[in-house]
């Protein structure tokens, strides 16, 4: 029963061809060439045509306003691959874009992501650094310091640099200010702060002010600091976000950077807070110190910035701004400061007379660094027997001839306490204005 059926539709089948086939061939030339013309249209389409997978949305590193200018990103348009899916992605690029969109979109996410990368740079920045002076405000750095070296007769002209919170601006900081002022008391000093340009800030400097000492905290301005030097450019690229401040903290590299600038534009002299004035620096013109020296050639091996001493304009400070501006590296502790001046002076032919070459001196580890930092926590103990107190005279009376100053390397000593009869307790008496402070006993 089922084979007749078969063999029924067979039949049925070669009928109907034979009944088109006929049809065709009475159709006039003209038509049967469109016939055909269609079939080879319809069979072109079935082989050539493409499959177009869906692009998964992604999550778009675009602004909101920007999101109609561009494509979502698709793993597939930056492939390298000839896959049937990579040509499919970018034929619905060429879709539903023109041309110009396709090729910005080659190129797109790197300018984004430097973009990023820059805003977060940015955020990275104290606001007073990225936000731009108003009005009145873009000349207060300028106007004070020119009223304030206007109306002081300064005998010399000190710099100093605060970046910490006015909460740790301490005694012992302060009596930094004490001995710079027992040795230099017609001379002027400039706090440049940030924390300290304020009316808390003035009532710390106050005991100082009322004595007739000529002392100025001021918030810096970069932008008018740094203005004609290669810190300029530096500075611009670093509030654009063009390259990374580092892990070590900014205001560090900052003050590294400022006390040059400040130096080469003004002259004067530079003292970190850590520093105990002993005797009179005024004689003393184009100085750095040594930190350490070369056991066996004697020579030294590495300056330190605590202490910087320069005529305005000189070039070797030049020389340290240009360095900083090229090789900075906020990565590496001291490497935009005393290995800076390091790197710089002993570029110099060690041969010739530093004053032939540049007109600086380097002055022994003795005139501002007489003591190591590891050793220095021996200067802040009393004596506990008759050893250690003829060792403590003959380093005092040490000191006292031969040294400018003494470093305290305040990371290591911040800490310990100043015991009555200690060498630093009496060098302390010998600096001291306000001589009754509880510092002191």
């Amino acid at each position: 029963m089922e084979e007749s059926r078969r063999t029924e539709q067979v039949v049925l089948l070669q009928s109907l061809k034979r009944l088109i086939v006929s049809f065709v061939c009475c159709l006039p030339l003209s038509l049967l060439g469109l016939l055909l013309m269609l079939l080879l249209l319809y069979n072109s389409f079935s082989i050539f045509s493409l499959h177009l997978d869906p692009i998964p949305p992604t999550k778009s590193t675009l602004p909101p306003d920007h999101h109609h200018h561009f494509l979502h990103h698709h793993p597939s348009l930056s492939s390298t691959s000839s896959s049937s899916k990579s040509d499919s992605s970018l034929l619905l690029a060429v879709k539903e874009t023109s041309l110009g969109f396709v090729q910005k979109q080659n190129v797109s996410p790197t300018k984004i992501e430097r973009k990023t990368r820059r805003h977060k740079r940015r955020n990275q920045l104290p606001p007073e650094m990225t936000q731009k002076p108003q009005g009145k405000s873009r000349h207060i750095f300028k106007t004070k310091i020119k009223t304030f070296l206007s109306k002081s007769s300064c005998e010399s002209l000190f710099f100093m640099i605060w970046i910490s919170s006015i909460e740790s601006f301490g005694e012992r900081e302060q009596f930094t200010i004490e001995s710079l002022f027992k040795s230099h008391p017609t001379s002027c000093l400039i706090l440049v702060s940030n924390s300290l340009d304020c009316k808390r800030g003035t009532l710390i400097l106050k005991p100082f002010t009322d004595k007739g000492l000529k002392v100025l905290p001021i918030k810096p301005d970069f932008t008018y600091i740094f203005k004609d030097t290669s810190a300029e450019k530096w500075f611009e690229r670093l509030k654009k976000g063009m390259f990374s401040p580092g892990v070590i903290p900014l205001e560090q590299n900052l003050s590294n950077l400022l006390r040059l600038v400040l130096l080469y534009k003004f002259g004067g002299i530079y003292l970190d807070t850590d520093v105990i004035i002993l005797k009179p620096l005024t004689n003393l013109h184009n100085v750095i110190g040594a930190q350490t020296v070369d056991p066996v050639t004697r020579k030294w091996s590495r300056l330190n910035n605590a202490v910087l001493i320069f005529d305005k304009n000189h070039p070797l400070l030049k020389s340290f701004i240009n360095e900083f501006s090229r090789t900075f590296n906020g990565n590496k502790w001291g490497h935009n400061g005393p290995y800076l001046v390091s790197r710089v002076v002993a570029r110099f032919n060690v041969s010739s007379s530093y004053s032939d070459i540049m007109g600086f001196s380097v002055l022994p580890p003795s005139s501002f660094y007489p003591v190591d930092w590891t050793r220095i926590s021996g200067f802040y103990r009393v004596p506990v027997n008759e050893r250690e107190a003829n060792w403590s005279r003959k380093r005092l009376m040490h000191l006292r001839k031969h040294s400018f100053a003494l470093h305290l390397w305040n990371r290591e000593s911040k800490r310990l306490r100043i015991e009555e009869g200690s060498i630093i307790q009496l060098l302390m008496s010998d600096s001291c204005i306000f001589c009754n402070s509880s510092f002191l006993r």
